[in-house]
């Protein structure tokens, strides 16, 4: 499961959204207007601080800088307003040094090793949410100017189509926070607001801080890769100590036969970050409650999904028991051939349930007996530096890019890796992206793609330079084997660069609505549409080359890994649908919940065949919670669109770039400057179905 994370400056519904919002970054001088500009790699690398001091100077130096750019907008004698001097200029401060800093910090919390740089990173951001809070999206005075504007002396200019949608959009944003309300009940909004801000953040902190560990004898590890463990830390007496990290808990879960092995790190795994989180999560879905109430809605999923593709909860939960009904024979016919035979050493419960230690295991083993499959030989094929290069080449080859490795000299780690990216076309650089590949103590545990600066134009109509940073976790090189990405993995970094293609390729005039600022049910189609071209033939074998012998994957094998496709898939979605529900469940009416209890009775109502665990806590590591608030739904939904659009697409050729620059002009070159109904009829020239899903599910037959 892939994390899509960005930072914003404003706050709004108590969160920090997933606004893409940014500035041009001109070089550093001693004039009072001055801004970044990173026209280098070397400037990129420059953006992040490297002390505690220069953080601290950072967020006084943009914070006040945004006041002052916030008080020309309001001084403006209303007959004078224009879009230029009013909503261009409110979209200006979003390209200011506030909003740079504001993504920088958080990127830099989620990967700095420093503890202090971290601390003082997340301080930082605590105070610019307050700031973002009083001086953005709840000040009254800027609200007021904005809405004259519109409605008395917008009929006045001829604007694009893309001016008067951000316009529309921004003042049904600041309505929806409230500012039509008592200035009263408008302060009340605005405390609330902050505390929420800083729950969320200090979810994500907990989660990023807990470095769980068990510790196991050198024999209870069978089945898993030698080569692995021989990187395991071990304590004086020579046990292993088994982490929590993704590559390290998916590793033993899939692969280890020892049951007990997999029980203890499943429970230390599902309760990263309890107990406190689970405190702090009551404490947010109380706060969002009274939040929503304030702000006239019946609940905060209400709020929450109002600006969305779905536009109400009702038509989300719709939507999940469509799919649960339509995947749940599926899903039943998938355990009814996996618990039949299951991997030797494997019980089931009294209900005739498997265990959740166990599913991971089960699905794997059998993979190996009936599809003659081991993920762990596959990953041979995709030593990570030559899989990455193969995914480079084909987004070169689709999209008409070229790809330039930079050095990252004194970047925050030494394993970090910059990229210049340049139109093929004209030669034209458009942007640097970080990646920051291998997992660490204390380093964001996910997957996820970070916007720094937004592809946006400058007001001369110059292209700004974008900055994105994806970050990963994948296995580290041991002395004997480079590092080697498993399907998942690969598919993990297919999904991840999509997200950075769409921020990079979204150039738009109004940076607010820049890559990837889209709606946010809407934003993950683009990611998970490119992870579908691994599932062609003639990918996987470009992608492909072992480690050792440089071999491309033979076709009698890719043909297995294709024959896979609807396998597990029906599971794979009723997960899914059952942490949509529990993301809507825990948003509805109501400011006090039983998280656990609602939890269990969410997962036993999906996962018919697994078993719940009472000393499951999983929904306290489970960080969209803050960053999707009751929007998780979004992934599914956009699953739908993007295999659409996939099919739609292979008609032509994975590796066709007329198709892509289609794909980029009408789609993701847009950014959020539009309604993505809009883009989806405009590209496939009618309306988008279901059948390419519910195909891809094994539910269907494509017509």
């Amino acid at each position: 499961m892939n994390k899509f994370k960005t930072v914003t400056t404003f706050v709004s519904h108590g969160i920090l959204l997933a606004a893409v919002s940014c500035t041009t970054l001109y070089t550093k001088s001693k004039k009072e207007d001055s801004m970044y500009c990173v026209g280098s790699p070397a400037q990129a690398v420059q953006l992040f601080p490297t002390s505690v001091e220069a953080i601290e100077a950072l967020v006084a130096d943009s914070i006040e800088k945004a006041k002052k750019e916030v008080q020309k907008i309001i001084d403006v004698h209303d007959d004078k307003r224009t879009f230029a001097n009013t909503i261009k200029a409110y979209d200006n401060v979003a390209l200011s040094d506030f909003s740079i800093a504001s993504n920088v910090l958080q990127s830099l919390e989620m990967v700095s090793p420093h503890e202090k740089l971290r601390e003082s990173a997340h301080q930082s951001i605590i105070r610019m949410q307050g700031f973002a809070v009083d001086y953005l999206s709840n000040d009254r005075e800027l609200y007021n100017a904005l809405k004259y504007y519109a409605e008395h002396n917008a009929v006045n200019e001829s604007l694009t189509t893309q001016e008067l949608y951000f316009m529309h959009e921004t003042l049904a944003s600041f309505k929806r926070n409230g500012l039509d309300l008592p200035d009263e009940q408008q302060e009340k909004i605005k405390q609330l607001k902050k505390e929420l801000a800083t729950l969320t953040l200090d979810f994500d902190t907990n989660i990023a801080k807990d470095n769980k560990t068990i510790t196991v004898k050198p024999d209870a590890l069978p089945g898993v890769d030698a080569d692995f463990l021989a990187v395991l830390k071990k304590t004086d007496a020579g046990d292993y100590i088994v982490g929590v990290d993704y590559p390290t808990f998916f590793m033993v879960m899939q692969n280890c036969s020892n049951v007990h092995t997999r029980k203890a790190l499943f429970l230390a795994f599902n309760n990263r970050a309890y107990p406190v989180n689970e405190s702090v999560l009551h404490t947010i879905v109380k706060k969002r409650d009274q939040l929503a109430k304030m702000l006239g809605f019946v609940s905060y999923a209400a709020l929450d999904t109002s600006d969305q593709m779905v536009k109400t909860p009702d038509r989300a939960y719709q939507f999940i028991h469509d799919l649960l009904e339509q995947s749940s024979k599926k899903e039943a016919q998938e355990y009814k051939d996996l618990l039949k035979e299951l991997p030797e050493g494997v019980i089931l419960n009294a209900d005739g349930k498997a265990n959740a230690w166990d599913t991971a295991y089960i699905i794997n083993q059998y993979k190996k007996k009936h599809f003659d499959i081991d993920e762990l030989k596959i990953a041979e094929y995709f030593p990570m530096e030559k899989a990455v290069q193969g995914l480079l080449d084909i987004y070169q080859q689709f999209f008409g890019l070229n790809f330039k490795d930079q050095k990252a000299d004194n970047a925050w780690h030494e394993d970090v890796r910059l990229i210049s990216v340049y139109d093929a076309t004209n030669n034209s650089l458009l942007g640097y992206l970080f990646l920051d590949m291998y997992p660490r103590e204390n380093k964001f545990t996910h997957a996820c793609e970070n916007t720094v600066i937004p592809s946006t134009y400058d007001e001369h109509n110059n292209p700004i330079l974008g900055v994105s940073l994806v970050i990963c976790n994948f296995p580290k090189s041991t002395q004997s084997k480079p590092s080697l990405l498993k399907r998942d993995d690969v598919q993990t970094f297919f999904h991840e660069f999509g997200h950075a293609l769409h921020d990079l390729l979204g150039r738009t005039h109004i940076a607010s609505l820049a890559g990837a600022h889209t709606k946010q049910d809407f934003v993950e189609l683009p990611s998970q549409m490119l992870e579908e071209w691994l599932s062609d033939a003639s990918i996987l074998k470009q992608l492909s080359s072992h480690y050792l012998t440089g071999e491309q994957l033979p076709d009698q094998l890719i043909e297995r890994i294709l024959s896979l496709r609807h396998f597990a898939s029906g599971s794979f979605v009723q997960r899914q649908l059952m942490l949509s529900l529990l993301s809507l469940e825990l948003h509805k009416d109501g400011e006090d919940k039983d998280i656990h209890a609602m939890y269990k009775e969410i997962f036993n109502r999906t996962r018919h065949f697994v078993a719940y665990d009472p000393q499951d806590h999983m929904y306290a590591s489970f960080g969209h919670l803050t960053g999707y608030g009751a929007k998780y739904y979004g992934y599914m939904w956009s699953k739908v669109f993007a295999l659409d659009l996939f099919e739609e697409i292979k008609k032509y050729g994975l590796l066709n770039p007329e198709i892509g620059k289609k794909y980029v002009r009408e789609v993701i070159g847009k950014g959020g400057s539009q309604d993505p109904d809009e883009l989806l009829k405009a590209f496939l020239g009618r309306e988008p179905n279901q059948k390419a899903f519910l195909k891809d599910l094994g539910l269907g037959e494509l017509n």
